[in-house]
């Protein structure tokens, strides 16, 4: 019975992005067609280039504007101008830890762009990741984040720090790390600032860590799938405080201040990796553009899109130009101070983890 629920489940995560896969082709071909025929007029190159290439972006829910609006246009008219060719992207966007399983699982993405350094582990383990990822600029990151709590405007419960949440009345949202690789630093985040706090009372100790958790826990009333559901979920009404991306809620607030957004006096860096499939590029032939395209990812112009769409920066300069919009929590831990990925996919997400102890097991 376990077997077949697992490859139901299997079964299940696969035909959602597949679904997704197919729908997202259709609209950025259309998108592909009509910037070929907008620069057919305006340059040579593109007109006497050779056949169009494609590339399979699969990536989790957050950044999706980022890519659709500004990174992936400018990319193609980028590499229109270098090389006269044409590029036609292929999208997949679903929960981080969902795509990775899809991508191992048989997903022929070219390019993996998660949220998590665990989830590109996950496709390197599958053998599909052949080379050393982390060995590209910053590690092989494009973006970063903070964990933070988003409130509507006025923040009517008044809330400041994690142990608000704990409080009876106080509705809480973040979705599932099975699936959401955002979850996992919602989780990280919580468990790390329980750390924090014991610390600076004396000793870190594990079980303060734990109690914080099991505290929120307790008042968390929905779990999606991806942290962009999450989001959808606390715009129709449903909560009072939504665990997410300090992105997420940038974005809300683009075109005018809907949400508060609290940063907890401890709370994690968030460090958003990116990695080129080997296995899928080699069997597209197509390892010129897909590298150029993650390189891409890297340049002024793309940090500076991440940024518009409130993501931190990696790149120093671009950084710099906009720390204005990045306050820094007092207390910004990185996933280090959890012992790393390898180390918190064990102790919290195991079968004896405590996240699984305190969600899981006791539901």
């Amino acid at each position: 019975m376990n077997g077949s629920r697992r490859k139901g489940s299997r079964w299940a995560v696969t035909l959602l992005v597949t679904v997704g896969l197919l729908m997202t082709t259709v609209l950025t071909g259309c998108g592909g067609n009509r910037g070929a025929q907008q620069g057919a007029g305006s340059s040579s190159k593109a007109a006497d280039g050779g056949k169009p290439v494609e590339i399979v972006l699969a990536a989790y829910t957050v950044p999706k504007e980022a890519y659709q609006k500004e990174i992936i246009p400018a990319f193609q008219k980028h590499w229109r101008e270098k090389t006269g060719q044409e590029v036609k992207f292929t999208e997949s966007y679903v929960g981080s830890g969902a795509q990775a399983k899809a991508i191992a699982s048989g997903l022929e993405a070219d390019v993996a762009a998660l949220s998590l350094e665990g989830d590109i582990d996950v496709i390197t383990k599958a053998g599909l990741i052949k080379h050393e990822w982390k060995k590209k600029q910053h590690q092989g990151m494009i973006t970063q984040s903070v964990v933070a709590l988003g409130v509507p405007k006025g923040n009517p419960k008044a809330i400041r720090d994690w142990e608000d949440l704990t409080q009876p009345g106080v509705a809480v949202l973040y979705p599932s790390p099975r699936t959401s690789g955002g979850a996992m630093w919602d989780v990280n985040a919580i468990y790390g600032a329980g750390l924090k706090k014991s610390e600076a009372q004396g000793a870190k100790d594990p079980e303060a860590g734990k109690r914080l958790l099991a505290q929120i826990q307790k008042n968390v009333k929905v779990m999606d799938k991806s942290g962009r559901e999450s989001m959808t979920t606390f715009e129709k009404g449903l909560g009072d405080v939504v665990i997410t991306y300090e992105n997420e809620l940038l974005l809300r607030n683009m075109e005018g201040p809907i949400y508060d957004i609290v940063y907890p006096s401890a709370t994690i860096l968030v460090e958003n990796p990116v990695a080129l499939v080997d296995t899928y590029v080699d069997k597209h032939g197509n390892r010129e553009v897909v590298e150029a395209f993650v390189d891409f990812l890297w340049s002024k112009e793309a940090q500076q899109a991440f940024a518009k769409y409130g993501f931190r920066p990696v790149d120093p300069e671009v950084a710099k130009a906009n720390e204005a919009k990045f306050p820094k929590p007092a207390d910004l831990f990185t996933i280090e101070y959890l012992g790393g990925w390898s180390k918190v996919k064990e102790d919290l997400y195991g079968p004896q983890g405590v996240w699984t102890e305190v969600a899981e097991r006791r539901s």
